[in-house]
């Protein structure tokens, strides 16, 4: 009798899980959403001056890598005109994942740009093209525009999204390229600043590939101090490490496999691509749905390796 009753109770459970996620989907509500952020590397349509079109094959391996992942809101990076973001787009929905709504951003670089994908709408654009700033007596324009939107995930979730990506590594002629991200990142900070002072519970992430190490005074610029500051995720590779575990030294976390990028200038691995939350939404973020995505030949589609992260779709 009690082996038939705990049987009955296990079923029960079961039915009404699926009752509640059949009622979720009916009423356009997800239980929980994921967003994910990519370099894509040079991803034009047509040659320029400087760059290459990307390869057929390229392009099928950065594919393969957000099919792989299949987020909900998807940050691109190193993408070429609205031309190469509709291919891409397109191109994902002839092999069954689609994303209705989409976002452009351009910027003092004419040549690779900030994008969103999402499946979500997307329901107020605010875009940063012209932001600038003085260093050593010289106005500078941030090398790309900040993708800054709102996205309604049901009738009853909301979040805002600012998708960058700062100065590289190479060196120019102009300025030091350290001293040019650490001003973009400061533009960014009164962004982020203006959007949790007006409301210090916003759902708030901030994505992309900031070119940086955490250490370094632009992430640190980024992250911020006190009521105002961004949780980082650090997503990690899904390769069976288990920091959790009672018995693990407390450093066992630090030392996951974290990288991002490869910089073949001086053949170092390092995380490069970041997504920050803030207090509002880090209540909602779960862990378990958030990874480096590591797959073979990852770099047939680009010197950078996606991150993404999963979040409950309800404000807690």
């Amino acid at each position: 009798m009690f082996s038939a009753m705990t049987t009955w109770r296990k079923r029960f459970r079961h039915s009404a899980l699926v009752l509640l996620i059949l009622l979720a989907a009916i009423h356009g509500r997800a239980a929980t959403f994921t967003v994910a952020t990519y370099n894509v590397e040079n991803y034009l349509d047509a040659a320029t001056a400087t760059r290459e079109a990307k390869s057929p094959v390229s392009k099928a391996k950065v594919r393969e890598s957000i099919r792989a992942m299949t987020p909900d809101v998807l940050a691109l990076q190193e993408i070429g005109t609205t031309n190469a973001l509709l291919e891409l787009r397109d191109s994902l929905k002839a092999e069954g994942l689609f994303y209705p709504y989409w976002e452009h951003v351009g910027g003092f670089d004419t040549n690779i740009f900030v994008a969103v994908l999402s499946r979500f709408p997307i329901v107020a654009r605010n875009p940063i093209t012209n932001a600038t700033f003085l260093l050593r007596g010289r106005r500078f324009f941030t090398s790309r525009g900040f993708a800054n939107v709102d996205i309604e995930v049901n009738r009853n979730y909301r979040f805002t999204l600012i998708a960058v990506h700062l100065k590289s590594r190479r060196t120019t002629a102009e300025a030091d390229e350290a001293e040019i991200r650490a001003q973009e990142a400061r533009i960014l900070r009164q962004q982020i600043d203006a959007i949790l002072n007006a409301n210090p519970n916003q759902n708030l992430v901030v994505l992309g590939d900031l070119n940086d190490s955490k250490d370094s005074i632009p992430v640190r610029t980024i992250i911020g101090r006190g009521k105002n500051s961004l949780i980082d995720t650090r997503p990690a590779e899904n390769n069976g490490d288990n920091p959790g575990a009672s018995d693990s030294p407390a450093h066992h976390s630090l030392r996951r496999i974290t990288w991002t990028h490869f910089y073949a200038k001086e053949d170092v691995y390092q995380r490069a691509d970041y997504i920050l939350v803030s207090r509002g939404m880090a209540r909602e973020w779960d862990r378990t749905g958030t990874y480096v995505l590591a797959i073979p030949d990852w770099g047939i589609a680009s010197d950078h390796r996606p991150i993404i992260a999963r979040f409950s779709a309800q404000d807690r």
